[in-house]
């Protein structure tokens, strides 16, 4: 066995399933070596697209993605997923085969770019080490949640290996599972590769302090309107949240990443942010307590923190201490895990009640205790922005007052069964006002053009409530976003860290893979669709019933509404019509043109038939304005 087959088994011996790549002489036999070992390789046919249906298929089924690329260009053309994943902190091992001499075509320095993009470079050094250091990459990945290129040099690929690697076995939970090898040390790193122990958010502790629980639950018993804002590190916590929830009364929302996460809950806002409802945009801005839950706070999800009211408490809890107060002043960060915290929480409110004490004080480091600071009416200090003065606590909302949501019951204190910003008159204008398409608009369809919004609700309609959805970038992403229904987190792909065009089709075949027992949709625009359309041969090859729907209008919608209404050309970014249908039949697709309702009967006739090819709509979309959303996005570039 040489090194090469030594990764391979060593990687399906800890648990991995399923690969993407594209094969080329340099990452051949690592390749096979994963296939001779029970693992699923799924050939793409860009680079590109197998990064981005690695990050997606390990998004949407909670496992370690595994790339599989040829030296120097292979890896180039992976960066854009690979940086995608990395952004998104998926655990991801990219496996690069990797020229070492600098005249060889193949050269370029791939520890450099996997640093450049957030990525963690890793390389294999030895036969003796290859094992271990493949065992290190996973643990690194899954348990840090990092992508990792695992750089993997043609010169060493071929030794061998002078012990068989032992198979390891991943069937023990992930508390009980044996840790990694110990890291390298410093010396025997090699240059531009970095060691485990000096790599932020490694495998650590990750329950909350004690004091930083007591700090929490205080600042909660006395919250009069507390909404919760879960995002992409809250994904595996929907039952430790809603015990919290509840007991305090809290509204609940999330980041674009998690939507999904508390479907089916009477008290679920959906998600927060440029793209929220009227009404989920005046609930968070009407919270006196704001939570985010493994979740960033930034510009997307607080609109710029227009959704933050002028006396609201601004709170993160989030594994990695740099991300905390990282895109705007915070009142209390927690670093921990969010299941573990919310639970420590709640067990302190259920024993404590609302009588909480306030937090001793700091001690300072000279032998007496720091001054506790302003006290914000919550008995918790308030976070000082570096100025000399306290941090702003977010914009007025035009009223000089942070504003009470009719249905609301602003007196009632947090407790078991409801109260705090709970009430029966609220959870009924939830239930009636909360979705986008509860939201009355004017049709803009006519002249052979569907609106995107009437597209997007009759196809929510008629498609299976099983499905797995997932969103390119563009201008008409916030339709398919908000406006077709998802069972679960996992029922929303949005790869979106990078906002790249472009990814949208591999991302839901990824998701499609993971979740073999949902209905995958795809939703792309004209210019993303383009970009990724070899990954439709992909689609057909592997038999799978995917809806891809493609909003059409003809050019880069964002740029044309940014640009156009200044009397700016559109040359560079307008169009002439193509037929994407007929190109999609091309590949083996059935396909239907759709510009009015009358023209989704094909849509339903293709999900009653056996859907033995994938069925891709192409929707002529009227383009006469931006989408709701954009005018947001673009006051952050």
């Amino acid at each position: 066995m040489n090194v090469a087959e030594a990764v391979g088994r060593v990687l399906a011996s800890l648990g991995v399933d399923t690969a993407f790549g594209v094969v080329g002489s340099g990452n051949f036999h690592v390749t096979n070596a994963l296939i001779e070992h029970g693992v699923r390789f799924v050939a793409a046919r860009h680079e590109g697209g197998a990064a981005t249906m690695a990050d997606a298929y390990a998004r949407t089924g909670g496992r370690v993605g595994v790339l599989s690329v040829h030296q120097g260009p292979g890896l180039t053309n992976a960066m854009t997923g690979v940086t995608e994943a990395a952004k998104s902190r998926t655990p991801l091992i990219v496996l690069a085969a990797e020229v070492t001499e600098p005249r060889s075509n193949f050269f370029v320095d791939q520890a450099a770019l996997a640093t450049a993009v957030g990525a963690v470079p890793l390389r294999i050094t030895s036969a003796e080490t290859a094992a271990a250091q493949t065992t290190q990459a996973f643990h690194l990945a899954r348990d840090g949640r990092r992508t990792v290129l695992l750089n993997l040099p043609l010169e060493v690929q071929s030794r061998p290996v002078p012990t068989p690697p032992a198979p390891a076995s991943l069937t023990s939970p992930v508390s009980q599972a044996s840790p990694p090898p110990a890291p390298a040390s410093p010396a025997s790193v090699p240059p531009g590769h970095v060691a485990l122990a000096s790599v932020p958010g490694s495998p650590g502790s990750s329950e909350p302090e004690a004091r930083e629980v007591a700090r929490l639950a205080e600042l909660l018993g006395a919250a009069r309107r507390p909404v919760f804002v879960a995002g992409r590190g809250a994904r595996a916590a929907r039952r430790e949240l809603e015990e919290l929830a509840e007991r305090i009364g809290a509204l609940l929302a999330t980041s674009a990443v998690a939507k999904g996460l508390f479907r089916g809950s009477p008290w679920d806002l959906d998600v927060s942010g440029g793209f929220a409802s009227p009404l989920t945009a005046e609930l968070v801005r009407g919270a006196d307590v704001i939570v985010g839950w493994g979740c960033a706070l930034n510009m997307w999800t607080m609109r710029q923190g227009t959704l933050i009211g002028p006396e609201a408490k601004v709170v993160q809890v989030d594994l990695d201490a740099d991300a905390l107060g990282a895109h705007r002043p915070i009142h209390l960060g927690v670093v921990g895990d969010v299941a573990l915290t919310a639970r420590s929480v709640t067990t302190l409110l259920a024993g404590g009640g609302d009588d909480l004490r306030p937090a001793p004080a700091v001690p300072d480091g000279s032998g007496g205790e720091a001054p506790a600071g302003p006290d914000n009416g919550l008995g918790v200090p308030d976070v000082r922005d570096g100025s000399g003065g306290e941090a702003p606590a977010g914009p007025d909302n035009g009223l000089g007052e942070p504003g009470v949501p009719d249905g609301s019951d602003p007196g009632a204190r947090g407790g078991p069964g409801g109260g705090g910003y709970r009430s029966a008159g609220l959870a009924g204008r939830i239930a009636r006002e909360n979705r986008w398409r509860d939201v009355p608009y004017d049709d803009e369809g006519g002249e052979g053009r569907i609106d995107p919004r009437t597209l997007t609700i009759e196809l929510d309609d008629l498609l299976p409530a099983e499905r797995v959805v997932s969103v390119d970038s563009g201008n008409f992403m916030g339709y398919p976003s908000m406006f077709l229904d998802v069972p679960d987190e996992r029922g929303f792909c949005f790869t979106q860290a990078f906002q790249s065009i472009g990814l949208g089709l591999a991302t839901a075949i990824g998701a499609a893979l993971a979740q073999p027992d949902r209905l995958a949709v795809a939703a792309l625009g004209d210019g993303g669709a383009l970009m990724g359309v070899a990954e439709l041969e992909t689609v057909v090859r592997l038999g799978l019933a995917m809806v891809i729907v493609v909003y059409d209008d003809e050019g880069y919608g964002a740029e044309v509404h940014h640009f156009g209404p200044d009397g700016h050309s559109l040359d560079t970014v307008t169009f002439p019509p193509v037929d994407i249908a007929a190109i999609a039949r091309g590949f083996g697709c059935e396909a239907v043109t759709v510009r009015d309702r009358a023209d989704l009967a094909a849509v339903a006739g293709w999900l009653d038939g056996p859907r033995h090819r994938p069925l891709l709509i192409h929707a002529k979309v009227s383009g006469a304005r931006g989408s709701w959303w954009l005018e947001e996005a673009f006051r952050g570039h």
